[in-house]
């Protein structure tokens, strides 16, 4: 079984920066494709970020193009959030996720049901 296994979350103020980090079991950061997905207290979830596993493509959401970067290094099989300019909209709890196969796209943060492995999320509060 897959294991993905975020960290990185916590309080900060509006403006400042985090790092999520999503260490996974085998070589999956490298293999297949991954996503940060988050959710919001009461809202549905929302695709934030994915990573194609061979050219390294990257997708972002509208409210985090800009703000957001997603990396990986497959050496260590760790999965990367960077966050910067924090809003209090992007508080929610962030879950790190793979799709169970090497073909990505944009299309899976518009439908994070794709995404078939999940972390067990880490919560990111701004204020």
């Amino acid at each position: 079984d897959v294991q993905l296994v975020e960290s990185g979350g916590g309080s900060v103020q509006a403006g400042g920066s985090l790092r999520l980090s999503c260490a996974s079991s085998g070589s999956i950061v490298s293999t297949v494709c991954m996503g940060w997905v988050r959710q919001a207290s009461g809202k549905e979830r929302e695709g934030v970020a994915a990573i194609s596993p061979g050219t390294g493509r990257r997708w972002y959401g509208d409210s985090v193009k800009g703000r957001f970067t997603i990396s990986r290094d497959n050496a260590k099989n760790t999965l990367y959030l960077q966050m910067n300019s924090l809003k209090p909209e992007d508080t929610a709890v962030y879950y790190c996720a793979a799709v169970a196969s090497t073909y990505c796209s944009g299309s899976y943060l518009l439908a994070p049901r794709n995404f078939r492995d999940w972390g067990q999320g880490t919560q990111v509060t701004v204020s």
